[in-house]
């Protein structure tokens, strides 16, 4: 495909800025998060995060309705490069609650837990958002590519605008309840990967949840 095919008139591409704030979001707290110097070059997983995004937003401004293997390998390169870096935290954290590690206050720990869950939010929210049905600028052609998501507005049509596909806020609520009730709510996985994806998700976010809230009231009484 081009690098200029743009979609039809029939189709419109969604907006990128909610995607771009929930990515500096993730990025602003892995710079504020209170952390032990386990690798010294931590910062430059923020910059490389922020660097791409600007790649993208330059390359394919406003809306994402641009087809280019670059641009989705760029996107996917941003969402990986935010995961590894939040594995990495959540692996440390979870290590020092584990061995008992001193000078863990109450609020240091409770700081860096939700630092680590609410961008483990984020990242698996644009895994969804750019494997599901192609991505962003395939649902923007509106290509028919079986989906990977059920969500509530398509089992009730009659409350949903014609034409509607799913866009980056609708993901961003799937991560966050899935990570909050730790199961799917309103929609659900209907291929493998999705649902090995959500499950993987859940498990992060309950074993950073189980010790850091065990480690918390064990400090404080």
């Amino acid at each position: 495909m081009s690098d200029v095919e743009r979609p039809t008139r029939a189709h419109v591409g969604e907006r990128r800025w909610p995607m771009a704030c929930a990515v500096l979001t993730a990025a602003v707290l892995q710079v504020i998060l209170p952390r032990r110097a386990v690798v010294p070059i931590w910062w430059l997983f923020p910059v490389v995060e922020v660097v791409l995004l600007g790649a993208l937003i330059i390359a394919d401004p406003g809306r994402i309705d641009r087809r280019s293997t670059a641009l989705r390998r760029m996107t996917i390169s941003l969402i990986a490069v935010m995961t590894v870096a939040n594995t990495v935290q959540a692996l440390v954290l979870i290590t020092d609650i584990v061995e008992g590690s001193t000078g863990l206050t109450s609020t240091l720990l409770l700081g860096r837990g939700a630092a680590i869950w609410i961008t483990n939010v984020i990242a698996f929210s644009l895994w969804y958002w750019v494997l599901d049905r192609g991505g962003p600028t395939e649902r923007a052609f509106g290509t028919v590519i079986r989906p990977s998501f059920m969500f509530p507005e398509e089992s009730s049509p009659e409350w949903t605008p014609e034409g509607w596909e799913p866009t980056y806020p609708d993901y961003l609520y799937l991560a966050f309840t899935n990570a909050a009730a730790f199961s799917p709510t309103d929609t659900l996985p209907v291929r493998v990967w999705a649902k090995m994806t959500m499950m993987a998700q859940a498990a992060i976010s309950l074993s950073v949840a189980i010790l850091v809230v065990a480690r918390a009231v064990n400090i404080l009484l």
